[in-house]
């Protein structure tokens, strides 16, 4: 259970995260910022040691899954005030 905890954290935190990489790569493509945030995010949570205690099964699953969450945290963000 402690790795859910240490994952709800992480996505708690990505609208930040998107932020941060916004600020850093500015004028950056969309892939260079969500291949920036990805890294930053499975930094976050240690993807490697997740792998190697079995919490995480599928390492390749698991960074699409992200892959997408960090897509449906833009597509929000890009629709909101934030965007302006």
């Amino acid at each position: 259970m402690e790795f859910m905890k240490i994952f709800l954290r992480t996505l708690a935190f990505l609208p930040g995260v998107l932020h941060g990489v916004e600020d850093m790569l500015g004028a950056g493509t969309g892939d260079q910022k969500k291949k920036a945030a990805l890294e930053m995010v499975n930094a976050a949570i240690n993807i490697t040691d997740a792998v190697e205690e079995k919490q995480i099964l599928d390492a390749d699953r698991f960074t699409a899954g992200l892959s997408a969450i960090i897509d449906g945290v833009v597509e929000c963000l890009n629709a909101s005030v934030w965007a302006k």
